[in-house]
């Protein structure tokens, strides 16, 4: 009986042992991004900066690329086969800030700050020799009216986007101060142009989903976090600057400005004969939510999909669809969304649900060397990318660059999609998992939030909810699994992380085990029986075993104040610290030990995370959003690692 109690002892001691050491070994080894996608930088001549605000794939295997200095380059073998290096043309030059390409018979169009132009060669020498009007809008000079596009419709049309100025007094309140900025255009080849929609802050991301228009904004005042929106004609996608238009005779818009300020407070207040800057009110008894104020204005748009400030990116860019029939990979026919300020790339996956589309992200590939702006896939399902992060933060090292990124050939471990169910969610797997590990309900963690809706620069996570797992259940062939849970909420963002399921037959997790799935309506349809579902709980087992082992023992174990850097980084993820802040390196901010070196107390560091102080760091471009919604003994603990690092 001794012999049996000390061999059982043992086995727990060592599953406990090499449940930590085993993962942490492992970690070491555990497959990465570049594993499946390698990231190559295309070499550019000594004095051409790329800044690629728009970047297409011709037809002849060349990449044309435009950038933000005025000048459009074709780029000839830009994989240098054969070891042979590639070759810039310049194909145009003098164009006022371009940030968008397209291509069409033999031409190319590049929206302008104030103009659409077709670009063409005349004679065939790679240089274009005419450059044609084909429509102009009215500019007021505001450094902040940056026009993103075209994008080529399926009826030979174009769409361009166009960004919000900010107030002279009100710096950080967006507005129209000319007509149609904020809104979406529709234009012909021959000048025609149809205003299609308003609500854009700052539309830098644009692109076809099964032709329909995506566009995707950034973070800002009335925008509590980035997203993807459908933009069907008459749309409202929130930022309310583009209403100033909204009587204009071509208007698609049904409301006014006025309508619009009537049911929701702009906090435009003056103190002292000066405006105010609205801020996030902390522990806000009864805030705003757009799905809230649609109730009013039917045009209002929802996002498609919310892309969590922070964690899925803080600036985001260009949408495009996989459509190189499995060449880049697993995931063809999904949607890819750049990022600038985190320099990656997400992966979007929509689904229509009583009409109105939602759907899930997850993140893909990050480490590019700058902003990413724009991409195109060339015939060979390589993914062509322009950079650029000049007057804009990025976690990239560099100001502007031309990069593709190509599939290795290898099928990562990932979540291939997830869709809504009545009661939860069925997710997809790239590869069979281990039944044992996704049966055991200790394997998920989850939580729902949504974003205010108010003229405040972006949003904290609200309403915050712990997803209580219900149960779950497996497929037979180990590819999906059914998440079973009784606390869905329509309209906000569902985050679950599957940090215990392991792939069949191995002890590798998945590259990315966190999805993001936003629920604008809860599907109808069959809901599980509690008795097909496993509800195992692996914590409840182990927690029976140490209670037997160590029944004739009392131990006081002592806790480090301060975690080591493996302790910490949870925190530093889920608080979004990593967006924008590196250990060691300058990134969108600064490095933690560089804060470590401003010698402030750890009651200040919390201090300046709920109010951070722009005017303390001058030298970075971003300003620090304040992050109410971290938890206050986090926040400590952050506060201890930073001040550990000196």
């Amino acid at each position: 009986m001794k012999n049996y109690i000390i061999n059982k002892v043992t086995r727990v001691l060592f599953s406990f042992v090499f449940g930590v050491i085993m993962p942490m070994s492992f970690a070491q080894n555990a497959p990465k991004e570049e594993d499946y996608y390698r990231i190559t930088t295309v070499p550019t001549p000594e004095g051409v900066k790329v800044e690629g605000g728009g970047v297409v794939a011709l037809p002849d295997g060349s990449v044309a690329v435009c950038t933000r200095r005025g000048d459009v380059w074709i780029i000839e073998n830009p994989t240098m086969e054969n070891g042979s290096k590639a070759v810039f043309k310049k194909f145009a030059e003098g164009l006022h800030e371009p940030l968008g390409l397209a291509y069409k018979d033999g031409a190319l169009f590049t929206a302008q700050r104030g103009e659409l132009t077709k670009l063409m060669d005349t004679d065939g020498d790679r240089i274009a020799d005419v450059y044609e009007t084909v429509y102009t809008w009215p500019l007021s000079t505001h450094y902040h009216e940056y026009s993103f596009g075209p994008v080529l419709t399926p009826d030979n049309t174009f769409f361009v986007t166009a960004n919000v100025a900010f107030g002279s007094e009100e710096w950080w309140r967006g507005e129209s101060r000319v007509p149609w900025r904020g809104w979406t255009m529709k234009i012909t080849e021959d000048g025609q142009m149809e205003p299609w929609a308003t609500g854009m802050r700052s539309p830098a991301g644009y692109g076809l989903v099964d032709g329909e228009l995506f566009y995707t904004d950034n973070q800002g005042d009335w925008q509590g976090s980035g997203a993807l929106w459908h933009v069907p004609k008459g749309a409202f996608t929130g930022h309310p600057a583009g209403l100033k238009w909204a009587e204009h005779e071509d208007s698609p818009i049904n409301f006014t400005e006025k309508e619009f300020y009537s049911k929701i407070d702009i906090r435009q207040v003056k103190k002292n004969g000066r405006y105010v800057k609205p801020e996030n009110i902390i522990d806000e008894a009864d805030p705003d939510f757009k799905y809230e104020i649609k109730k009013h204005f039917p045009q209002l748009q929802l996002p498609a999909v919310i892309l969590p400030h922070g964690i899925l990116g803080i600036s985001n860019s260009e949408v495009k669809v996989d459509d190189t029939n499995g060449k880049f990979g697993p995931f063809s026919g999904q949607v890819l969304v750049g990022d600038m300020g985190q320099s990656k790339i997400m992966r979007v996956v929509l689904e229509k649900v009583k009409g109105a589309y939602q759907g899930v992200a997850f993140d893909f590939r990050s480490g590019f060397q700058s902003g990413v702006m724009r991409f195109d896939f060339d015939n060979n399902g390589n993914l062509f990318v322009g950079e650029t992060n000049r007057g804009w933060g990025s976690a990239g090292t560099t100001h502007s660059g031309l990069q593709y990124l190509t599939w290795t050939g290898r099928v990562p471990f990932e979540m291939k999609t997830v869709k809504a169910m009545p009661d939860g969610f069925e997710i997809e797997f790239t590869k069979p998992i281990d039944r044992t590990a996704a049966e055991d309900l200790d394997s998920y963690k989850g939580k729902s939030y949504i974003y205010k809706y108010h003229p405040v620069y972006g949003s904290p996570q609200t309403n915050q909810e712990e997803i209580k797992i219900k149960g779950v259940k497996v497929s037979d062939d180990g590819m999906k699994v059914r998440v079973v849970t009784d606390n869905l909420r329509p309209y906000y963002v569902h985050e679950i992380t599957l940090h215990g399921v392991k792939v069949k037959g191995g002890t590798q997790i998945l590259l990315h085990p966190t999805f993001y799935y936003t629920l604008n309506n809860i599907p109808d349809g069959e809901t599980l029986l509690l008795s097909e579902l496993s509800t195992k709980r692996s914590s409840s087992l182990k927690k029976k075993v140490v209670k037997k082992t160590q029944s004739s023992k009392k131990k006081v174990i002592k806790k480090d104040l301060v975690l080591n850097d493996e302790q910490v980084q949870p925190l530093l993820t889920n608080n979004t610290c990593v967006a924008c802040h590196n250990k060691d390196k300058r990134v969108v901010g600064p490095s933690f030990q560089a804060i470590a070196k401003r010698n402030y107390t750890n009651e200040k560091i919390v201090e300046l995370i709920y109010n951070p102080q722009p005017k303390n760091w001058p030298e970075y471009a971003t300003p620090m959003a304040p992050m109410p919604q971290v938890p206050k003994d986090e926040a400590l603990k952050i506060a201890a690692w930073i001040n550990s690092l000196k």
